[in-house]
């Protein structure tokens, strides 16, 4: 598919269509090693290569994002008064239009899905589709069978609020016990909520699974990198 020039480049970093067409009247802008002389000329990407001085244009549709957030960042695409997980992605992955698939808690850390595919959000987003999130949750108190039982069969939160069936599994009993939690929802402080909701309490809370595809543990927190296309499909899988 042809788009036009000074679009195609502006849509893959943070360049405006104005830039590029600065950079064009600058003869910086080649098409299949030729000198481009009008930014609005139709290109198809996949077919030509696009260079910006002298380096080829890595194109691509959309990006995806793996980040391991901190605590204390928002899941926002921008915010007047607090850093955002956008704010975290390096230059050589932004563009404009990214946003987070999903919201984790601001004191909440571990997986965060970053990209400007809208569609593909809401896919592996919808409760509908049944794709699992998986997070570890520090326990004030250990499971018991009747709270393995109430997970499965759907919690009632205290506003009224009757949650979709979800997995849980301890993990430790020490003295901080950690649980294993599966959902398939995002509501508003879902996995707090549920566990208060049986008189427990969470002191720490991590995400590290989105559907098939693990947080990579070689990140530190406010690293971030892309997701291969093996492993977009992975995000993809229900479990």
């Amino acid at each position: 598919m042809t788009e036009r020039l000074d679009k195609l480049i502006a849509s893959q970093g943070k360049l405006s269509r104005s830039d590029v067409k600065k950079m064009v009247k600058s003869s910086r802008v080649t098409v299949d090693g030729a000198v481009v002389k009008s930014a609005d000329i139709k290109v198809d990407a996949d077919k030509s290569v696009i260079s910006v001085d002298g380096k080829a244009l890595n194109y691509k549709k959309n990006i995806y994002i793996m980040l391991n957030k901190p605590q204390g960042v928002i899941s926002a695409s921008n915010d007047k008064t607090q850093k955002t997980v956008v704010d975290l992605v390096p230059p050589e992955l932004y563009r404009d239009g990214l946003f987070p698939a999903g919201r984790l808690d601001g004191d909440t850390v571990g997986f965060v899905l970053i990209t400007d595919d809208g569609d593909f959000a809401h896919r592996i987003l919808s409760p509908k589709n049944h794709i699992m999130k998986t997070y570890h949750a520090t326990l004030r108190s250990p499971l018991t069978e009747e709270d393995i039982s109430a997970f499965k069969n759907g919690i009632e939160l205290s506003d009224g609020t009757l949650c979709l069936e979800a997995e849980v599994r301890m993990l430790e009993k020490t003295d901080e016990p950690i649980a294993e939690v599966k959902i398939c929802e995002g509501k508003y402080h879902q996995v707090k909520r549920m566990f208060a909701a049986l008189g427990n309490k969470v002191l720490y809370l991590k995400r590290v699974r989105m559907g098939g595809l693990d947080l990579d543990e070689s990140l530190e927190e406010g690293q971030c990198r892309e997701i291969t296309a093996e492993e977009l499909l992975l995000l993809s899988e229900k479990n």
